[in-house]
């Protein structure tokens, strides 16, 4: 082989390595199917979250006598002040009574829950203990049961201390979260140094001080993310509040609708009521999602990291 044919062949595996190394960075393209076929199921599934919804903004309007008259997914005569005066002029307000004991059941309760589960993810996380294993087995245990499951069990456990039909028969079971330990566990060996901890033990705060003012502050964005979680968990609950309480004026606003859609037969006009609550009822959540949104999602991306 002479020199010239060398070079040539050099130049020919330059090239085709050059090539190679193009097309393995450029790596495969997306054909347009699986695009538009990806674009479809979203818009699909969209639609799917999105129109009960709609329905039910649309229905909100609406008086009794248009609801089965005219189109089901749009407007007719809007009557939205209307229904929101009865609805909260209704029973000497009592929707708004609900309202309120929602916002006391999620609130308080969403707030102790965090707390609770924070210093104990927190311990689980940065002490070494005997048995620390078996109780976080035990909470993950406690993630997989049904809050259903529970719920006669802690009737039982409350008749007897003749705690039923009290605002602590809905709040007290609402701030266990295991759940929340998890996360707070997960969360607070990814975000709390330990040789931050052992500066703050040179420096001669204890460990509650530290904790509080060092390691919460560390946390702070995956704490909302469990609020959020319990908070909306809390809200929502149904079959706790429909066990425990008998009086109506402790009822969250859940069981109240539900209480309402129960007697639509005997009371035609609580129809619309139902839906313009239900409407209501959502809006809470919604604005304490906005609110806390960039908390949040700096705790779940914390906590996916990890």
């Amino acid at each position: 082989m002479t020199a010239a044919d060398t070079r040539t062949t050099d130049t020919r595996v330059i090239t085709t390595g050059r090539r190679g190394a193009r097309g393995k960075a450029a790596g495969p393209r997306e054909s347009i199917v699986s695009r538009t076929g990806a674009m479809v199921v979203m818009a699909v599934f969209t639609l799917y979250f999105l129109i009960p919804l709609w329905w039910l903004l649309v229905a909100s309007t609406k008086s009794r006598g248009q609801l089965f008259s005219t189109n089901p997914l749009w407007f007719a005569d809007p009557q939205l002040i209307e229904n929101l005066t009865g609805l909260f002029t209704y029973r000497d307000g009592v929707y708004l009574r609900w309202l309120l004991n929602s916002a006391i059941y999620a609130g308080l309760g969403g707030i102790v829950a965090t707390i609770v589960a924070a210093m104990c993810g927190y311990a689980l996380a940065k002490y070494r203990f005997p048995g620390r294993e078996t109780i976080f087995n035990v909470v993950l245990g406690g993630v997989l049961v049904p809050a259903t499951a529970l719920a006669l069990p802690l009737f039982l456990l409350f008749s007897q201390v003749q705690l039923t039909n009290t605002l602590w028969a809905v709040l007290l079971p609402s701030i266990v979260s295991p759940f929340g330990v998890y996360l707070s566990r997960v969360f607070a060996e990814a975000s709390v140094p330990d040789e931050l901890l052992e500066a703050s033990r040179l420096d001669g705060a204890g460990e509650v001080r530290t904790f509080f003012t060092v390691s919460i502050r560390l946390m702070f964005p995956a704490l909302i993310t469990v609020f959020l979680f319990q908070f909306v968990s809390i809200w929502n609950n149904f079959f706790l509040p429909l066990i425990m309480l008998r009086s109506e004026e402790l009822f969250p606003v859940t069981f109240g609708l539900y209480a309402w859609n129960s007697t639509i037969n005997q009371f035609p006009e609580l129809r619309t009521y139902v839906l313009v609550g239900s409407l209501v009822s959502i809006i809470p959540l919604i604005i304490t999602f906005l609110l806390l949104q960039r908390y949040w999602r700096t705790g779940l991306g914390t906590g996916a990291l990890k």
